[in-house]
């Protein structure tokens, strides 16, 4: 062997080497891919997903499925660069840089948190939705949530205590709140009447500025939204996140109440988060929920309208898409594709 090879093999070897490390070491990405499905009008762990009590509830066939998508790396543990590739290379997953995603040094169990608090949330959004879509008693009120240590709020509220009006205007919902709040500078007093041991008390908090915006007024709460009727909705469902169920709770929450089959015994699945008002938001990985619902064996798919676009770049085969804005748009598509009639799409 010359003195000249041996460099080169050297040098050889080094590549490789570093090559192999490149490979194996975590990158800062988070892969998407398809979730388990569930029937909401079905059973997990052995008990039904949903539950009513206080009103006559009907038999229902079909499905009517909601969709969730798989999370990797990130948060939830660095990946190495070859599931990245083979990501990649595989049309049902999606490669997106962490920090568009999640804030810097987020902790999995931070995420988590958030994730099931915003399932409860859709939750409760979804039965008070289906009920009042229904025409059956069901009174909104807002309360205080998770207080802020060392603001303004913490030392003049307290966590559970209900909202009934802020500066005179009485509230039934958080985003009032945050919206008369909002109305403040910093600096300013906001005038909380709240109900504390049984009766109506009036509390002053001085606002101070938001760390992200300077300009921004706020006194160091979260509102919590709630709702009390005599028909109780219970949902039952562990290790799934976020609100992008809303539309399938209620969907499922109005098929239980109504002796009619909304899904006309159809294979549904679907997504889109559901306010008080019946209005269906956006949500992220719609083409892995839609991968995830045709490989279950769904074949209709209600899409939020602002997801149609995306949507339209990977339908599976055998998926006919329901473009929805509204549990009204929801459930008259839906007829339209039990009768046989042309349901709204969504179209390039």
């Amino acid at each position: 062997m010359s003195n000249r090879s041996t460099p080169q093999i050297l040098a050889a070897v080094l590549i490789g080497v570093g090559i192999l490390v490149g490979i194996a070491l975590p990158v800062p990405f988070v892969v998407l891919s398809p979730g388990p499905v569930v029937n909401v009008l079905g059973a997990s762990d052995d008990k039904s997903v949903i539950q009513i009590t206080g009103a006559p509830t009907y038999p229902t066939t079909g499905q009517l499925d909601l969709t969730t998508v798989s999370e990797s790396g990130g948060p939830h543990g660095r990946i190495p660069l070859t599931r990245v590739f083979g990501s990649w290379l595989d049309p049902t997953s999606a490669v997106v840089p962490t920090r568009l995603l999640y804030p810097e040094n987020e902790t999995s169990q931070q995420v988590e948190q958030q994730g099931t608090e915003e399932m409860l949330q859709s939750q409760d959004a979804a039965a008070v939705a289906a009920l009042r879509h229904l025409g059956l008693p069901v009174t909104l009120f807002v309360s205080v949530g998770e207080i802020t240590p060392g603001s303004p709020a913490s030392r003049s509220l307290h966590t559970g205590e209900r909202i009934l009006a802020v500066d005179g205007t009485p509230v039934s919902t958080g985003s009032q709140v945050v919206a008369l709040v909002r109305k403040h500078k910093p600096g300013d007093t906001v005038r909380f009447e709240v109900l504390r041991s049984g009766k109506p008390t009036q509390v002053d908090v001085v606002t101070v500025p938001s760390a992200e915006d300077p300009t921004v007024a706020l006194v160091g709460f979260v509102p919590v939204d709630g709702y009390s009727s005599p028909v109780k909705v219970t949902i039952r469902l562990a290790n799934v996140g976020g609100p992008s169920a809303g539309l399938m709770f209620t969907l499922g929450v109005v098929d239980k109440l109504t002796p009619q089959q909304e899904n006309g015994g159809l294979h549904v699945a679907g997504t889109g988060t559901m306010d008080v008002d019946g209005n269906v938001g956006t949500i992220g990985g719609i083409r892995q929920k839609m991968a995830g619902a045709r490989s279950d064996g769904a074949t209709v798919f209600l899409v939020p309208a602002g997801n149609c676009s995306e949507a339209l770049l990977g339908v599976p085969a055998g998926l006919r898409l329901v473009k929805v804005t509204t549990l009204d748009d929801a459930l008259s598509g839906l007829a339209d594709v039990v009768d046989g009639r042309p349901a709204p799409t969504c179209t390039r």
